[in-house]
C-alpha cells in the first residue's frame, strides 16, 4: 500500500511516493498443473500470488521470478485477456493497485567454483518471451524455475541488458547458490559489475555485514522474501521512493536517479536466517567462534561442515569494520508476524479484519489500536517484532532461528 507523498525537485515537480515491494516470489505450479518451482507450494500460481500480495499482504510492487516459463506465460496472457490485469505503459502488470514485475531466476555455473542464482527482470511479456526463446537454446528445461544455463555468466548479462532488462544476484551470501557463498570471494571475478543493478542480501545477512566488503559500496541493496509459499510473501521487503510503481521507475530507483531510490530494507535479524552460522554435516550442530573456522565438531568429531553466512563474510571481508555509504538505506530488523509467539491463525484473521493488510499491522497500527483487538500482551510483542526487539536464537543448517516464547496468549 502506497505511503507518504514526498515533494521532489528532481523531476520537474512530479511528486514522489513510497511503496512497499517484495521482488523475489516463486511460482509453484501453473493453473494447468505444470510444476515450475519443485520446492514451491502448488498454491503459488501467478493469479494467486497477485491476489495474496494485493489483498492480505498489502504490497504495492512484487517481482514474480518464474515468468520465463512458457506455461506461466500462458497464465499471464489469460489474466491479461480476461481484463483482470492490465499492462502498464512504464512496464509491469497492474492488478488491483499492485504492480507485478516479470522476472526469472537463473542458475549459472563456473567450472571449478560452483553455482549461483541470478535474478533477471524485464519490462513486459513480449520481451520476456523473447528472452525465453534465447534461453531455451542454452537450458535443458526452460519450463522449470532456477535452471542452469550453459553460457558464461557475462554472456547472460549481455543478453539481459540488450533486451532492456536488469540483473540482480540473488541471496548473495548463502552457501547454497549465493555468488559469494558458493562461487567466488569477489563478484567481479565472475560478473561484469557494470551490468549489475542491485544486490539481494538474503535472509541471513544485513547491510552491516555486507559493509565489510568494499566491492559492494556502489550497489543498491534489496531484501526480498524468496517466497516458496503464499504465506512467506513479504517476509522481507523494501520501501522504494518512485513516482509510481512500474518497471521504469523501479530501475531509476535501483540506479538512485532523479530522486528515486530504495529508502529502507526490512528483513529478518540475520540470526533468524537458516544459513546464518556454520553447521556440522555429521550431527547438525550449529558452530560459532573458533570452532566454525577450524577443527572437528566438538559434538561428533566430523570435519565436514557448511560455512554459514556470517563466517563466510568474515572469511572474505577486506575491511575490519563495516562501512556503508551515506545514500545506503537503513536496514530495519523486523520479525514477520508468523514468527511471533501467541499469534495464531484465528488471531491473525482478527487483525486482518480490523486493519486490512499485514503492511497496515506492521507499519500503521499503534500499540493501543492493536491492544484493542488482541490484548496488551500480544500488542506489545507485535510492536517489539516491528522494531526487532524480541529475543532470538541463531539459525543454521537449514533451520531458521527462533523467537523466544514468553507468550501466555492462546489463539
Amino acid at each position: 500500500m502506497m505511503i507518504e507523498t514526498l515533494n521532489s525537485s528532481h523531476d520537474k515537480g512530479q511528486p514522489l511516493k513510497e511503496y512497499y515491494a517484495d521482488l523475489h516470489i516463486h511460482i509453484g505450479q501453473t493453473t494447468s498443473g505444470q510444476a515450475v518451482k519443485i520446492s514451491g507450494s502448488k498454491d503459488l500460481t501467478f493469479a494467486n500470488i497477485a491476489k495474496e500480495a494485493a489483498g492480505r499482504k498489502g504490497m504495492d510492487l512484487i517481482g514474480i521470478i518464474d515468468c520465463h516459463s512458457p506455461e506461466v506465460q500462458k497464465d499471464i496472457m489469460d489474466c491479461l485477456h480476461s481484463g483482470e490485469m492490465t499492462e502498464l505503459q512504464g512496464g509491469g502488470i497492474s492488478y488491483r493497485g499492485t504492480t507485478i514485475l516479470l522476472g526469472s531466476e537463473i542458475e549459472i555455473f563456473e567450472e571449478g567454483r560452483g553455482a549461483a542464482h541470478l535474478l533477471a527482470y524485464f519490462p513486459n511479456l513480449p520481451v520476456m518471451q523473447h528472452f525465453t526463446a534465447w534461453m531455451a537454446k542454452h537450458m535443458k528445461n526452460v519450463n522449470l524455475s532456477s535452471q542452469r544455463i550453459y553460457v558464461p555468466a557475462r554472456k547472460l548479462q549481455e543478453e539481459i541488458y540488450a533486451r532492456g532488462g536488469v540483473m540482480i544476484p540473488a541471496h548473495v551470501f548463502t552457501p547454497h547458490k549465493g555468488i559469494y557463498g558458493n562461487v567466488a570471494p569477489r563478484m567481479s571475478e565472475v560478473l561484469d559489475p557494470a551490468m549489475i543493478s542491485g544486490v539481494e542480501l538474503g535472509l541471513s545477512a544485513d547491510s552491516e555485514m555486507a559493509g565489510l566488503l568494499s566491492e559492494l559500496d556502489g550497489f543498491t541493496f534489496v531484501t526480498n522474501s524468496d517466497a516458496h509459499s503464499l504465506g512467506k510473501i513479504g517476509r522481507e521487503y523494501n520501501r522504494i521512493r518512485m513516482a509510481e510503481p512500474n518497471f521504469d521507475e523501479w530501475v531509476l530507483a535501483l540506479n538512485k536517479a532523479k530522486g528515486r531510490g530504495v529508502t529502507a530494507n526490512f528483513g529478518l535479524n540475520p540470526r533468524l536466517g537458516k544459513y546464518h552460522r556454520t553447521y556440522c554435516l555429521g550431527c547438525g550442530h550449529i558452530q560459532s567462534g573458533e570452532e566454525a573456522v577450524t577443527g572437528a565438531c566438538p559434538h561428533c568429531g566430523s570435519v565436514k561442515k557448511v560455512q554459514g553466512v556470517l563466517d563466510r563474510i568474515l572469511d572474505i571481508a577486506d575491511r575490519e569494520e563495516s562501512w556503508n555509504p551515506a545514500d545506503r538505506p537503513p536496514y530495519h530488523y523486523q520479525i514477520p508476524l508468523e514468527f511471533i509467539p501467541g499469534l495464531g491463525k484465528a488471531t491473525m484473521q482478527k487483525l486482518l479484519e480490523h486493519f486490512g493488510t499485514e503492511m497496515s499491522i506492521l507499519h500503521r497500527a499503534s500499540e493501543s489500536e492493536l491492544a484493542e483487538v488482541v490484548g496488551s500482551g500480544l500488542a506489545e510483542r507485535i510492536v517489539k517484532a516491528r522494531n526487532g526487539l524480541l529475543a532470538l536464537t541463531s539459525g543454521g543448517g537449514g533451520t531458521y532461528g527462533k523467537v523466544a516464547d514468553s507468550s501466555t496468549d492462546k489463539t
